[in-house]
């Protein structure tokens, strides 16, 4: 990496555009980790959070991506103190529909009335009168999906949400959405050591949909020391997670990869790796041995 990259790195990745008229860099922020132990409860250093927040948006991040069963509600609360007033191209993309009773215990609700009341609680809570990207976080199974859908489709049509999209998707679950609602982005488990959503990703491409991977820097053994990828991140003087990132910047162009930190100094390391060019012998080697 150059020592001389310009200070607002996400800017490096492009952007793409969300329902093809809401531009966000491919690099984005994702707020999971801001809350205590287990998603649960205020964080331990409220303070670093609001500077990652706002350090974030110093690096050229504009796509900022939260939930309201983060803390719950924290996670949404610390984005209005850190950020509000909004820049203007600043894009922040909430979801509903998990309901949370403790640590890291979550559990799907997708009664339109619920939905309606959550997607009206965002709304206070962020402090705008529409949101930006809403998300159904998850189907709930003892709720037709049309239902689910259609109350998103009328807070839609009521200018509260400006796009819907879906969390942990399988291929037709997503084909069968778009009948009840046009979805513009799907959030599921990805990343280079982890791709069983192949297809789903293969078909979010075709149809320009874009792919919000979460836990993107994971990197199981291929970090392993004289492992491929613990070899090309010494090449680039970068760590694993970074090459990890780059990877995925470089795999698909609906990709927007939205790494989570506690910590000022780990958001920079991350925005880095937006500076990282891998070779096509680098991409395709990393490919191969994943």
């Amino acid at each position: 990496m150059t020592t001389d990259a310009p200070t607002r790195p996400a800017e490096a990745t492009g952007t793409f555009d969300l329902g093809g008229d809401l531009p966000v860099r491919r690099l984005g922020y994702g707020t999971m980790q801001l809350t205590g132990p287990g998603v649960w409860g205020e964080p331990e250093d409220p303070a670093e959070a609001v500077r990652v927040l706002r350090r974030a948006v110093e690096l050229g991040v504009n796509l900022i991506d939260t939930a309201d069963s983060y803390g719950p509600i924290v996670s949404e609360q610390l984005i209005r103190k850190a950020l509000h007033p909004y820049a203007d191209d600043l894009v922040i993309a909430t979801k509903g529909g998990l309901t949370r009773s403790g640590p890291d215990d979550w559990r799907p609700v997708g009664r339109p009335e619920y939905l309606r009341q959550q997607t009206e609680l965002s709304l206070r809570h962020l402090g705008v009168e529409r949101i930006d990207l809403y998300q159904l976080h998850r189907i709930d199974p003892q709720v037709p999906l049309a239902d689910q859908l259609g109350e998103l489709k009328l807070l839609q049509d009521e200018g509260k949400i400006r796009h819907i999209g879906l969390s942990e998707v399988t291929v037709e679950q997503l084909k069968e959405s778009r009948a009840y609602a046009d979805i513009v982005s799907v959030q599921n488990h990805y990343n280079l050591a982890k791709r069983s959503a192949e297809d789903l990703l293969t078909y979010t491409e075709a149809e320009n949909i874009a792919f919000i991977p979460w836990f993107p820097m994971a990197t199981g053994e291929l970090a392993r020391p004289g492992g491929p990828l613990d070899a090309a991140a010494k090449d680039h003087g970068a760590s694993p997670a970074q090459l990890a990132l780059a990877w995925l910047l470089r795999r698909s162009p609906v990709l927007l990869p939205i790494p989570g930190t506690k910590s000022v100094a780990h958001l920079e390391e991350n925005t880095a790796a937006a500076h990282i060019q891998l070779t096509d012998a680098e991409f395709e080697a990393l490919s191969a041995a994943a």
